[in-house]
């Protein structure tokens, strides 16, 4: 008999603030197991009838050393740009690699330098396509009491993330970003194989 997944512990920071180059924003950390989630938000916005949200899946390579070979970066500065116009919130989801970790993102990216796409990097080391979780984006939600948000995303594995919470998708903004001849493919793998909306 296969055991039951226990329910996670979430352990949370106080709230700090975050100024930046976008503007001023309020940090939580949300720690789950090993994992440590942020959520980078500005004043009030639960206030807002529908806020803006993006769950953002962490990208070391993309987000703190700006690697080109995905989308991450671009993806991640323009949601905070636009958060901090509107209001709203990012969960930054510390699931790196779509959670198989930074050692075996690498192994794929190795593969992938060898012509595998990205979801057959990632079945070759034996995991699945996409391995993340969101419970704590449940937690982050249910904190800040949202039932209605604009959600910035391309990912239709998101959408279905978020309704299955009993939240209501008012609106989906896309978050398109120019391709280069070094994440072409990986672009085209997610459009192809995984539905993403990236017309």
């Amino acid at each position: 008999m296969t055991p039951m997944k226990t329910a996670p512990i979430f352990e949370k920071s106080e709230i700090a603030n975050l100024p930046t180059k976008y503007g001023h924003f309020k940090v939580r950390a949300y720690k789950e197991d090993a994992q440590e989630h942020l959520a980078i938000f500005t004043d009030n916005f639960e206030k807002s009838e529908a806020p803006l949200v993006r769950i953002h899946s962490q990208c070391l390579t993309g987000d703190t050393f700006g690697s080109i070979k995905c989308d991450c970066n671009n993806q991640l500065h323009k949601a905070l740009e636009l958060i901090a116009k509107e209001g709203g919130l990012i969960i930054y989801h510390a699931q790196e690699g779509r959670n198989i970790g930074l050692l075996n993102k690498l192994n794929a990216y190795a593969l992938q330098d060898q012509g595998r796409n990205t979801i057959e990097a990632n079945v070759e080391l034996g995991f699945q396509p996409d391995q993340r979780t969101y419970d704590v984006v449940r937690e982050i939600f249910n904190d800040f009491g949202l039932t209605k948000i604009r959600l910035l995303t391309n990912n239709p594995a998101k959408i279905l993330v978020v309704e299955g919470l009993n939240v209501e998708i008012v609106e989906r903004i896309p978050v398109i970003i120019d391709s280069n001849p070094y994440n072409e493919g990986y672009l085209k793998t997610k459009k192809d194989h995984m539905g993403h909306y990236l017309d």
